[in-house]
């Protein structure tokens, strides 16, 4: 895979993960409705940090396996593209039928301590202690790593980009709060969705497990 090729490639899972509706979303959503655009700003700004931790984390930890051992990178890409068809299948085989913009509910910014910094505190820890995501990391970012560049640097290129897609989205998101949320409540927005990003996700999958180093 090529430079190109990997990023093109990223881009693409990236986007459709960024967009498919979530807990990182419910968050936003709730935040900019119930108290405004400068701390769900704040929220979408601490969910970034929270990747972007979880994004280093993985491209060093990853990478310097990558590195040093070709049966770890073998383990590394085995695993990374069973979860990548385990995702996909079960988004495939289960689709949502609505999305639920209160899922994300937290308390309020003034339970936090008040302040754009508690609302950016909520977006960075709701993020950062999700397991879930530190699993897709380690498991996702390795598999678009071409071949001769550094794990640690691209891997951590590849974070950067999908935070500035979350970025993005959240900020569509924050503009444009009410008509979102209701287009995101109709059953065959979430379905339709659910299903492109699962039948991405098994390719991508499949894919990696036939290529070689």
């Amino acid at each position: 895979m090529t430079t190109a090729q990997a990023l093109i490639a990223f881009a693409l899972a990236a986007g459709l993960l960024t967009i498919t509706p979530g807990l990182d979303t419910a968050l936003v959503l709730r935040t900019a409705a119930a108290e405004g655009w400068r701390r769900a700003t704040a929220v979408a700004v601490g969910i970034g940090l929270g990747c972007l931790a979880w994004g280093a984390a993985a491209a060093f930890g990853a990478g310097a396996l990558l590195v040093a051992s070709h049966t770890a990178y073998t383990i590394l890409k085995w695993a990374g593209a069973a979860y990548l068809v385990w995702l996909g299948l079960n988004l495939l085989r289960k689709p949502r039928a609505a999305f639920d913009a209160d899922a994300g509910a937290a308390p309020p910014a003034k339970d936090w301590g008040g302040g754009l910094a508690a609302a950016l505190a909520k977006g960075f820890w709701n993020n950062l202690l999700n397991p879930k995501v530190g699993v897709f990391y380690v498991s996702f970012l390795p598999q678009f790593i071409p071949t001769g560049a550094g794990p640690a640097a691209f891997g951590l290129l590849l974070a950067s980009i999908h935070v500035v897609m979350g970025l993005a989205w959240a900020g569509g998101l924050i503009l444009a709060t009410a008509p979102i949320a209701r287009a995101l409540r109709k059953p065959g927005v979430v379905k339709w969705l659910d299903r492109v990003t699962g039948g991405v996700f098994v390719a991508f999958g499949v894919r990696i497990a036939l290529e070689r180093r």
